[in-house]
């Protein structure tokens, strides 16, 4: 029964202390929630129309940029200008401009459209034969009179009412619209009576399915209260977004003066749609558009050649194929919003250096920028603001939650360090007692061979498949973990106290414990294994980590290979020190850097330090440090001098990776070379040949005293870095 319990609290403690699975858990919740967060809040924030005006200033913006396109013969602009008004009266007589129909007319043009307000004139087209002559009312009075032309047919009237947004601009074309209670008692705008009529002569009819315009085989679906990048819009009528031609020269123009002095030529008219109205900013001061920030353009533009934009828009639709502003359905733009809001989370989880994080966010937005303005080229809208607010807060948010997350673990690791620290002076102070130690403890030797047959499960889920090596410390298995799918390699290291007393056990639980949890920590460095497990069965202590396929450095390094250059050194040193910032930025030391203990992946070719040694204190004396003193951890040749002594510091690392340099230079192991006599340094120089920069730099790694080293690997990136821009 007791077996049974003691089995039972063993099944809890492995379940206890198996850590946190983190794989896509750990990076994709908050990626998840953060892009999620931030996506509802600009969509709240735009409900609430803040954000239309900017998005709007980019979609004038993008108009302007557009390559302009070639003007539309298809129509005649006969306009009014200051220079005709300097020879005519004002208003126009009748006779004038009966004479200026009747000239146009003889020119044989398809319909014309007269953009004058004449309310009360009854021998208005008196000597015109061309009964496709449309005139203009207006549905909203703003002091001016709503009465049409009364020798005119309802059908040959369109009203000119033109719609412009909160900021004054004109950016849409009303189609339809009821006139209700107004004297303007017709259905239609003058732009699309004339595009309707012009198209008419050439077979095309209109007609209306599902509430939708259709010329020929095109339909023109009407605006939303939510299309684009509008709010709430008042949507009334049938209203399409003006889909502006070109900003300069939208038709051939002749003045009426030119007209009446025939001046113009019978094919400029001929079968051509007429539209005559007035430029003159004395008469008509104009809208102002998306091209009233350009400064190569007039700030505002007459309305007759809005109207003319929107009836050129309406003809090269149907008969050329040329493309509506299209924009993105209700359901898809939330979408899109997201998809740059995660992008946003993604580069700052992944790229939490400062430089790179500001060239990815740079190329982002500039992605986002060139993906609108491409589609924009294609007539299609694609909201810039709110996917640039999304992808910057996303970011900003998840700085500031790495920043935490960052903080809080290095508190975490820090109070692990100082635990350790505890122990491990716990640990000294009974590796040193001598009296009845003899007596309370043995080393105890692991039986190998029954855990090679495979029979028993380490943990009750870890089946061994072979033996990377042993000692006194233990055993080091690749295993299978046989509860996770595909039954995924691991390694397991079997570490075995030095002494099997209650005292020693409880200290040296305690440092595998707080030793544990630093390693699963920095585990999530790419480039260090992850602690997948750990746990405790009869007094040993279990390690589970990653299993990295690769090679070991050794397999690099003299005497198995020849000398690297100085190339190999730089690179590997880099790479080294970069994993080396990381885990001193959180206060934890290594101890045990060597070629062994750094292996190459073959996944990545990227270098993996492993085999951190704190936790080797509670181990008895292995083959490679039998020479050392029991509280000191680190390999001969490798560890510097305050190491041996048991005060190992964040430079004792430095020095390691430098030993390595030299050895990798000069072909020598460590212990082969000899310390300089006074300063206790060690010569390497004249065994290589190694440039002048390189060799200060590996000089000042492994300084004999600790304080005349590098005190940071940040301080060796830099004078490296310093090497490479110099080459």
């Amino acid at each position: 029964m007791i077996t049974g319990i003691l089995e039972k609290l063993r099944t809890i403690l492995v379940k206890d202390k198996t850590p946190r699975d983190s794989t896509a858990k750990d990076w994709l919740q908050p990626i998840i929630i953060a892009s999620v967060g931030v996506t509802a809040l600009i969509l709240g924030v735009r409900e609430l129309k803040w954000l239309q005006r900017w998005e709007l200033n980019v979609y004038d913006q993008m108009l302007r940029l557009r390559g302009s396109e070639a003007s539309d013969s298809r129509i005649l602009l006969v306009t009014i200008t200051e220079e005709d008004l300097q020879q005519q009266t004002w208003p126009l007589p009748d006779d004038t401009i009966n004479k200026l129909l009747q000239k146009l007319d003889s020119y044989q043009p398809r319909v014309i459209g007269l953009n004058l307000y004449r309310p009360a004139k009854n021998n208005l087209t008196a000597g015109v034969s061309n009964s496709d002559i449309v005139g203009i009312c207006r549905m909203s009075s703003m002091g001016n009179a709503e009465i049409p032309p009364p020798n005119l047919p309802k059908s040959h009237i369109g009203f000119i009412d033109l719609l412009t947004d909160e900021d004054n601009i004109l950016r849409r074309s009303l189609l339809f619209a009821n006139p209700k209670d107004h004297k303007c008692r017709t259905d239609y705008s003058f732009a699309s009576l004339l595009a309707i009529a012009y198209l008419q002569k050439q077979g095309i009819k209109h007609d209306f399915i599902d509430d939708n315009l259709q010329l020929g085989d095109t339909i023109l679906p009407p605006l939303s209260q939510d299309s684009g990048s509008y709010e709430n819009l008042d949507a009334s009528g049938y209203q399409l977004l003006l889909n502006y031609r070109n900003s300069h020269k939208l038709a051939p123009t002749v003045t009426v003066t030119q007209v009446l002095t025939d001046q113009v030529k019978p094919d400029l008219v001929k079968d051509r749609l007429v539209i005559i109205g007035t430029t003159a900013s004395s008469i008509d001061p104009g809208f102002y558009t998306p091209f009233s920030a350009s400064p190569t353009h007039p700030k505002r533009t007459p309305s007759v050649l809005i109207h003319a934009q929107v009836a050129s828009q309406l003809i090269s639709t149907a008969l050329d194929g040329r493309p509506l502003i299209w924009y993105l359905s209700d359901w898809i733009e939330p979408v899109w919003i997201w998809l740059w809001s995660f992008t946003g989370s993604v580069v700052v989880f992944y790229l939490r250096h400062p430089i790179k994080l500001a060239m990815a966010g740079g190329v982002s937005l500039s992605a986002l920028v060139g993906i609108c303005s491409f589609t924009f080229l294609q007539a299609g809208w694609i909201p810039v603001v709110p996917p640039a607010l999304a992808l910057v807060f996303t970011g900003v948010g998840m700085m500031v939650y790495t920043a935490y997350q960052t903080q809080q673990e290095s508190k975490l690791i820090i109070l692990q360090v100082e635990k350790q620290k505890e122990a491990i002076e716990q640990l000294n102070t009974l590796l040193s007692e001598n009296s009845g130690i003899q007596d309370q403890h043995h080393h105890f030797v692991p039986n190998i061979e029954a855990k090679k047959t495979g029979d028993l499960l380490l943990g009750g889920r870890y089946k061994i498949l072979k033996v990377l090596g042993s000692g006194g410390f233990g055993c080091t298995y690749v295993a299978e973990d046989t509860q996770r799918p595909g039954n995924p390699t691991c390694v397991v290291k079997q570490l075995m106290p030095a002494r099997r007393d209650t005292r020693f056990l409880q200290v040296a639980r305690r440092l595998f414990n707080t030793e544990a949890e630093i390693l699963e920590a920095l585990g999530k460095h790419s480039q260090i294994p992850t602690l997948l497990a750990y746990f405790e069965d009869n007094q040993e202590f279990y390690l589970v980590q990653e299993y990295i396929q690769g090679n070991l450095l050794n397999d690099e390094l003299p005497p198995r290979k020849e000398s690297a250059d100085e190339a190999f050194v730089i690179n590997m040193l880099t790479e080294l020190l970069k994993i080396l910032e990381f885990i001193h930025e959180h206060r934890v030391i290594h101890r045990d850097i060597k070629p062994s203990n750094i292996i190459r992946n073959n996944e990545n070719n990227r270098l993996v330090l492993i085999d951190f040694g704190a936790v080797k204190m509670m181990q008895p004396p292995s083959s490679e440090n039998t020479e050392l003193s029991t509280i000191a951890i680190g390999t001969k040749g490798y560890a510097p001098p305050e190491q041996f002594a048991g005060h190992p510091r964040l430079c004792s690392d430095i020095y390691a990776l430098g030993m390595i340099a030299i050895q990798a230079l000069t072909g020598k192991l460590p212990q082969e070379l000899y310390p300089n006599l006074e300063t206790g340094t060690v010569e390497w120089q004249q065994w290589t040949q190694v440039s002048t920069e390189l060799a200060e730099i590996l000089d000042k790694m492994v300084r004999y005293h600790f304080s005349d080293r590098y005190q940071s690997a940040t301080e060796v990136l830099k004078d490296l870095k310093a090497i490479t821009i110099g080459k």
